[in-house]
C-alpha cells in the first residue's frame, strides 16, 4: 500500500525534530565531518556546532549571490545555508529560510541570535504551500530537501510563483539512477534518508520545466557505491517575461 503524503510528512517531522533536538541538547553538534566534506574553510569557520549540516551538497556555490538579493531556502534546518547566503548578500539582502518542523526552526533561531544574523528570518511552512508572497524571492537554494516532498509539481509550482522574473533555482537534491522497488518507496526510513521519494535525474528536470522554468541543467553529480540514487546540483531560471 502507498504511502500517504500525511504519513509521509509526520515521518519526515519526526526523523528531522529528533535530529535537531538530538543537536541543541549536546555541547557540540554532530556536523564537523559532513560540513568540512561539503563546505570550504571560510564558509563555516565562524559558525558554532550547532549550525549542523544534513544536506548532499552547496547550493550556494553555485548559486552566485550577489549583495542585495532576497534568497529563500526550503527546508533550512539548522540554517547552515541560510547564514552563508546571507554573508554574500549582505545587509542590503534578506534570506528566509522556510521549514515545516518546529525543532528544527528552534534550532535555527538559536544559532541566528548566537551569530546575530539580522538579515536572516526563518518561516514555519510547506514547500507546497509557501508562505512566500508572489515575486518576494530573487534566488531560491534548498540542499537534500525536495526528495522529502510528496508532492513535488506543487513545490515546482510554488517556486515558481514565488520567484521574481528573470529569478533563479539553484539546489542540491538526491535523485535516482534507475526506478526503485514499491517495497523501497513505501519504506517511511527511506523517505527520511532521502532514498524513497526521489525522482529519476530526467523527471527531474522534466517536472522543472512543466512549472514554467527554462534553462534546466545538472550542474554536477557526486556517485557513492553502487546504490540507485545519488546527489546532483540543479539549477533553473524563471523566464524574465513571465507573468506568474
Amino acid at each position: 500500500m502507498a504511502r500517504t503524503a500525511d504519513e509521509i510528512k509526520e515521518a519526515v517531522k519526526d526523523h528531522y525534530g529528533e535530529r535537531a533536538r538530538t543537536v541543541a541538547s549536546s555541547c557540540c553538534g554532530d556536523s564537523s565531518p559532513q560540513r568540512e566534506r561539503l563546505y570550504v574553510g571560510d564558509e563555516i569557520a565562524s559558525l558554532p556546532e550547532t549550525v549542523a549540516s544534513y544536506g548532499c551538497g552547496n547550493p550556494t556555490a553555485i548559486a552566485g549571490l550577489h549583495e542585495g538579493e532576497v534568497v529563500l531556502d526550503l527546508g533550512s534546518g539548522p540554517g547552515l545555508d541560510c547564514f552563508i547566503a546571507a554573508k554574500q548578500v549582505g545587509a542590503a539582502g534578506r534570506v528566509i529560510g522556510l521549514d515545516m518542523t518546529q525543532d528544527m526552526l528552534d534550532l535555527a533561531n538559536g544559532n541566528r541570535d548566537k551569530l546575530g544574523a539580522t538579515n536572516v528570518e526563518f518561516r514555519k511552512g510547506e514547500m507546497e504551500a509557501m508562505p512566500i508572497d508572489a515575486g518576494e524571492v530573487d534566488v531560491i537554494i534548498s540542499n537534500c530537501v525536495i526528495n522529502l516532498s510528496p508532492d513535488k509539481d506543487a513545490v515546482f509550482r510554488e517556486s515558481a510563483r514565488v520567484l521574481k522574473p528573470g529569478g533563479r533555482l539553484h539546489v542540491s537534491d538526491v535523485v535516482l539512477s534507475r526506478e526503485i522497488s514499491g517495497e523501497e518507496k513505501d519504506d517511511l526510513a527511506l523517505w527520511a534518508g532521502c532514498a524513497a521519494g526521489a525522482l529519476l535525474e530526467s523527471d527531474y528536470l522534466q517536472r522543472l520545466e512543466r512549472a514554467g522554468f527554462t534553462g534546466v541543467r545538472v550542474d554536477s553529480r557526486s556517485k557513492i557505491g553502487e546504490k540507485p540514487w545519488y546527489s546532483a546540483t540543479i539549477s533553473a531560471f524563471k523566464p524574465a517575461s513571465s507573468c506568474c
